[in-house]
């Protein structure tokens, strides 16, 4: 009788799943109120412009320079950097359960995140996420961004995992559709409960 390889490593995406967005549509919305902004236009130029800080070939200073300082403004480029910081919340069932996980089954942990390095270095050091991933794998790190396939190849590699020794859990369908299509097995979170059922049904403690 064959048997299931167990799972050695956990893929965990950070923004809406430990913690909230780092800066999505609600946030822009926010800042746009906040410092008196035409919200279209910052929308706009947002789009125009994200995909390239969050892999890594601009500095967050030249992302608000094309998106919010292409003008001069009432308010400093670093009170807008605080109030992008300050976006992000810890998601605290989900941390914990993360930290029971690591504790638990002594499994290796990656983020696998599309993500600016800006932020992704805040929401690391903020949120004390070293203490709960081994490594991290993050667009603006490896140059590859989500739903691209060669970032779960890259995570692969650096955790010297095979895909069926894996469970990536993601918020993003799509994002769980492209790793399983790589042999490695996805939950979509939607909640910490049902997060927790679908662990335990690849014979994770937590």
């Amino acid at each position: 009788m064959s048997h299931a390889p167990p799972i050695t490593t956990l893929f965990l995406d950070i923004g809406g799943v430990l913690l909230t967005n780092g800066w999505d549509r609600q946030a822009r919305a926010r800042a746009a109120q906040q410092f008196q902004l035409d919200h279209e236009e910052l929308h706009e130029r947002h789009h125009l412009t994200f995909d390239t800080y969050e892999v890594g070939k601009l500095s967050l200073n030249e992302y608000l320079e094309r998106v919010v300082f292409y003008e001069q403004r009432s308010f400093s480029r670093q009170e807008f950097r605080e109030f992008m910081f300050a976006q992000s919340q810890a998601l605290p069932e989900m941390m914990a359960l993360a930290r029971r996980l690591k504790q638990l089954n002594q499994v290796r942990v990656a983020a696998v995140s599309n993500e600016g390095r800006e932020l992704t270095e805040h929401r690391i050091a903020t949120f004390g996420l070293a203490e709960i991933f081994d490594f991290f794998i993050s667009s603006c790190f490896v140059h590859y961004r989500k739903p691209d396939a060669d970032i779960y190849r890259v995570a692969l590699d650096i955790a010297q995992a095979q895909p069926s020794e894996v469970v990536y859990i993601d918020d993003r369908s799509m994002f769980v559709d492209v790793a399983s299509g790589l042999g490695i097995h996805g939950v979509c979170h939607q909640s910490c409960a049902a997060t927790r059922v679908r662990l335990m049904a690849f014979g994770l403690q937590c």
